[in-house]
């Protein structure tokens, strides 16, 4: 694969670590489906709000490494016990359960779908992102990455996740700023300083502080910076 070199309009980001001390505030989704939901989909649904508001006609990209792979270990081991399986469980344990929740708070019927793509799965989703938004910039685009590591039955995970959830809100009409997005197979030996445990971390990093960032993957470097205003 070839380097590859893109910029976004960023018109807003919000996070929500994975130790936060209270829980997600998801008071648009209704008590009945709220008080069914995992930590992983409150905190995505939580950002997710957080960056679109009332604005309608918004088409999502969802991204998480492992989804709802906890709900899934759960539903296994109630099997494995031989009892019966909550229907509620089972359809909000697929990994893009958390699209199909925003999409029926908002009434919205934009397009979603979801990436999972290991290690590298927030760069991918935010490729993705901006080919939806290249082919069509009259329609805001919002890049969602949620993930928790995954269950202990399932052993050590190579560059495991770090856990929780950050959002961006691609739309040029409300720009704040241009994230440059860069996916290079050169080593990062002159980035080193600027090099993250994971790309989620990075990239939040780099929408914190304005700092460049990046992240060493096992056969690529990927790469982020920060340039203040619209395009």
């Amino acid at each position: 694969m070839p380097d590859l070199h893109w910029t976004i309009p960023v018109a807003r980001w919000s996070s929500w670590p994975a130790v936060a001390a209270t829980a997600p505030d998801i008071g648009f989704i209704e008590p009945i489906v709220r008080r069914r939901l995992s930590t992983l989909s409150r905190a995505a649904l939580k950002v997710a709000h957080d960056c679109v508001g009332d604005l309608a006609g918004v088409r999502v990209v969802f991204a998480s490494r492992h989804g709802e792979l906890r709900r899934t270990t759960d539903i296994l081991r109630t099997i494995s016990a031989g009892e019966p399986v909550s229907p509620t469980a089972f359809s909000l344990s697929v990994l893009n359960a958390m699209t199909g929740v925003f999409s029926i708070a908002r009434s919205d019927r934009s397009a979603a779908n979801a990436i999972s793509a290991g290690a590298e799965t927030v760069g991918y989703a935010m490729l993705e992102a901006h080919a939806q938004y290249a082919a069509d910039p009259a329609t805001p685009v919002l890049i969602v990455y949620a993930d928790e590591p995954a269950d202990p039955a399932y052993g050590t995970i190579e560059d495991e996740v770090q856990g929780g959830a950050l959002a961006i809100l691609l739309d040029a009409g409300r720009a704040e700023g241009q994230l440059t997005c860069a996916l290079t197979r050169a080593p990062a030996a002159d980035a080193a300083p600027a090099c993250f445990p994971t790309q989620s971390q990075a990239l939040e990093h780099c929408l914190d502080t304005h700092s460049a960032a990046a992240w060493q993957g096992a056969s690529a470097t990927w790469h982020w910076s920060w340039h203040d205003g619209a395009a």
